[in-house]
């Protein structure tokens, strides 16, 4: 009796420890997601305006000009990030990772930096920078092109996507650089010496056996970028609350999900673009899984 009793208390003293955790994870995470799913395929402004509308608003999704045009947007800002700060990040990892670079820990440090600001604060430092006339990058570029380029460009007016490009590469590159650092270090000293002297130059080096070492970690990199720039929110909603032109210029997928739901109050639609998402995202995920295991495998 006494050792089915202490077997008993043995069986559940985890689940003592770990309820707490189970109960915030199910009440603060999988019901708002079960509740989300469901309201997905409803019709609601509020508890008692609730419609069960089953794949209405999946359809009307599909031929919404606004979210299509908050995906492109998106797609955009994802696919310029990709392009710009990946190579930005790769190129700062391998000049600090250089042993005769003097003062790399403080450039360590100044490189890192910005991702430590909150996007707010961002927003209040890039909106008098993209200002027409008076913004630094256009007063810098009329300066450098010697009178070439037009002080009046409306970067927050007409073209808030490579304005929010350019502000993304000041906070996240440094991020980013950190993992390439961090990857460039381990790249056996051998591998690299044995390329010099069968008569690499730099690049072959780099081409042969540093980018080959560094590769899982380029993926995880980009996989992370990826599905952070497709949740970009904060700092196009702020860089464009209070500038003319087209709003609709730097809608974004988050942005347009905070619109539906929380402005028009539409919450059984805003459900929907957030799943939509979520599974886009999902798919990406298992898709970029797929190919670097199968570029592992080769």
């Amino acid at each position: 009796m006494t050792s089915q009793t202490t077997r008993a208390r043995w069986n559940w003293s985890p689940l003592i420890f770990v309820g707490p955790f189970l109960f915030l994870f199910g009440l603060f995470v999988v019901w708002p997601l079960i509740s989300s799913l469901l309201m997905a395929f409803q019709q609601t402004y509020g508890p008692e305006t609730t419609h069960w509308v089953g794949l209405k608003n999946f359809a009307y999704l599909a031929t919404d000009p606004r979210f299509w045009k908050a995906v492109s947007n998106t797609t955009f800002f994802t696919v310029g990030s990709l392009c710009i700060q990946l190579p930005v990040a790769l190129g700062l990892a391998l000049l600090l990772n250089h042993p005769k670079l003097v003062g790399r820990s403080w450039l360590r440090l100044v490189f890192f930096s910005p991702s430590l600001v909150g996007l707010p604060f961002v927003a209040i430092l890039f909106a008098p920078i993209f200002e027409k006339r008076t913004g630094l990058l256009n007063t810098a570029l009329h300066t450098l092109t010697g009178g070439l380029w037009n002080p009046e460009f409306a970067w927050l007016q007409h073209y808030v996507m490579p304005a929010l490009i350019l502000a993304g590469l000041w906070i996240y590159a440094g991020f980013n650089m950190i993992y390439f650092l961090a990857a460039l270090q381990n790249v056996p000293k051998e591998l690299t010496e044995a390329a010099e002297m069968d008569g690499c130059n730099a690049w072959g080096r780099f081409w042969h056996v540093t980018l080959p070492e560094i590769r899982p970690v380029a993926g995880f990199v980009t996989l992370l970028s990826i599905i952070g720039s497709f949740q970009i929110f904060e700092l196009s909603m702020l860089l464009t609350a209070s500038v003319g032109g087209d709003a609709d210029r730097g809608l974004t997928i988050v942005m347009y999900l905070y619109q539906t739901g929380f402005i028009t109050g539409d919450l059984g639609y805003a459900s929907a673009v957030g799943w939509v998402l979520a599974v886009a995202l999902i798919g990406i995920t298992l898709l970029h899984r797929r190919l670097t295991r199968g570029h592992d495998e080769i």
